[in-house]
C-alpha cells in the first residue's frame, strides 16, 4: 500500500479545503517546499500535490514549487489542477513529476485523455471526483451529468497508469473513505486506484490495504490536525 501524504497549494501556502469549497479552507503556517521535507525526513516515498491556484485559472501556477520539491527530495510525486493542456503536462514532467494528473479536461474532452496516454506513456493519472455517483468538474464547481462509472467504461483502454478516486462528500470530512463506491470503480478499472478523501484513521489504511486493485490511499487533513501521526502512518507505507 502506496501512502500518498498530499499538499495542496494556494498562494503559495500549504492549506486543506472541505468538499473542495474555497470559502471553507484551513491555511497552515507550513510552507509546500518545508512540508514536502517533514515527509521525506519521516521516510515517505511518494506525494500527492494539488495546485489548487492551477484547478482555478488552468495555468502551471506554481511550477516552481513542485520543481523546488522534486529536485531537493527524492520523492514520487504525482501532481494535478487545471491542467488542461500537453504544454502543461510536458511542463509538470519537465520538473520532474512522476505522474501528472487530469482531471476535468479529461471528462469534458475524452480525446484530450486519449492522446495524452499516447503522447505521455505511463505518465497520465485519471482523477476522478464523484459526488453522488456524478462526476464534478471545474475545481468540483460543477457537477457534470456523467455517471462515473460510465465514463470509466468508455476511456478503460485509453491508456490512464493510474486512476485517483475522490468522493467530495467525504472530503476534509474525517469520516473514512468511501470504500463501497472505491470498490466499484476499482472493479471495472484496468489500471490501479487511489483511494482520496475523508482518511481520518490508521483503520481506514489497514481496510483500504485488503482492497483488490487499490495501489494507495491520499491522506491529507487528517495528517496536518495531528488525527494521524506521521510515525505511525509511514509504517504502513510499502
Amino acid at each position: 500500500m502506496k501512502i500518498f501524504p498530499a499538499i495542496d497549494i494556494k498562494d503559495k501556502k500549504c492549506v486543506r479545503l472541505v468538499r473542495g469549497d474555497f470559502d471553507n479552507k484551513t491555511d497552515y503556517r507550513i510552507s509546500p517546499v518545508d512540508q514536502a521535507r517533514k515527509y521525506k525526513d519521516h521516510g515517505f516515498k511518494n506525494l500527492h500535490i494539488v495546485d489548487l491556484d492551477g484547478a482555478l485559472t488552468g495555468e502551471t501556477v506554481n511550477l516552481d514549487i513542485i520543481q523546488d520539491i522534486t529536485g531537493k527530495f527524492n520523492l514520487k510525486v504525482e501532481v494535478g489542477g487545471g491542467i488542461r493542456n500537453f504544454d502543461s503536462i510536458e511542463k509538470y514532467i519537465d520538473a520532474g513529476a512522476e505522474k501528472v494528473i487530469l482531471g476535468s479536461a479529461a471528462i469534458k474532452n475524452k480525446n484530450f485523455l486519449k492522446e495524452s496516454c499516447k503522447k505521455f506513456p505511463n505518465k497520465i493519472a485519471l482523477g476522478l471526483d464523484a459526488k453522488d455517483g456524478y462526476l464534478s468538474v471545474s475545481g468540483w464547481t460543477e457537477k457534470s451529468n456523467q455517471l462515473t462509472l460510465d465514463y470509466l467504461k468508455e476511456v478503460n483502454d485509453y491508456g490512464v497508469s493510474r486512476l485517483i478516486y475522490t468522493d467530495i462528500n467525504r472530503d476534509g470530512m474525517k469520516q473514512s473513505p468511501n470504500f463501497e463506491e472505491t470498490l466499484k470503480v476499482a472493479e471495472i478499472s484496468n489500471c490501479p486506484v487511489i483511494i482520496s478523501g475523508g482518511v481520518s484513521s490508521i483503520d481506514d489504511i489497514k481496510k483500504a490495504k485488503n482492497l483488490e486493485n487499490v495501489e494507495g490511499i491520499i491522506v491529507g487533513k487528517a495528517i496536518y490536525d495531528g488525527d494521524i501521526k506521521l510515525e505511525e502512518l509511514v509504517k504502513e507505507d510499502a
